[in-house]
């Protein structure tokens, strides 16, 4: 099961000096940005712009270099359930891999279990895990299906994850108010469309188009 898990395309080396020749080289393309943008990269208020920026993207980027085992860690337990487990209203945050803007929102989780459940914290963590790279929110949702799918081999999984990105906001068509929705199913919640309403139902949705 771990074997799988670690399958996850998860890659990243996490070693002290390959980290930080990683932060000298964003933080000397940081210091180029600003020149040309016609910015003085040496003036007070942006002395240390390169080091924060190089800081921030090792946050935000923060899912390429998590370890599914270590994430996970053993918050897999034997139950005799099989009703549907939700966990909604997770807050994220991602990176556009188009522009490099963030856009952030809400992801709704669920699966229908096979005798075997996943810690309550494990679910925001797999968002977290996935959200924290340079993304597209469509892979991202499946990703987050496919996960849970080879962790548990559930009856079925179901994410809705609805966001606001900054790309569409900020620059290009300028519409501030729109909000991005993406789906993925598994299982019963794509073979059974009550399954599915009850899902829709339970994070306060009509139906996947609404």
């Amino acid at each position: 099961m771990y074997k799988a898990i670690s399958e996850v395309s998860l890659n990243g080396d996490t070693s002290t000096d390959k980290d930080f020749q990683a932060k000298q080289e964003i933080e000397q393309a940081v210091q180029q940005i600003l020149i040309s943008i016609g910015e003085d990269p040496n003036r007070e208020g942006l002395q240390r712009t390169p080091n924060r920026v190089a800081r921030m993207y090792d946050e935000l980027t923060a899912g390429y270099h998590v370890d599914p085992v270590k994430l996970i860690n053993d918050a897999l337990f034997d139950v005799d359930y099989s009703e549907m487990v939700i966990v909604r209203d997770i807050d994220f945050y991602s990176l556009c891999e188009h522009h490099m803007l963030p856009f952030f929102g809400r992801a709704h989780v669920a699966y229908i279990p096979q005798g075997r459940v996943l810690g309550l914290s494990k679910i925001p963590r797999i968002v977290e895990m996935f959200a924290r790279r340079l993304q597209v929110q469509e892979r991202m949702t499946q990703q987050i299906v496919d996960f849970i799918e080879k962790l548990l081999d559930p009856y079925g999984v179901a994410v809705v994850i609805e966001g606001t990105h900054m790309c569409s906001m900020m620059r290009g068509i300028k519409k501030a108010n729109a909000k991005m929705i993406t789906s993925a199913v598994s299982g019963n919640f794509k073979s059974d469309p009550k399954t599915r309403a009850e899902f829709m139902t339970h994070i306060g949705r009509r139906s996947f188009d609404d």
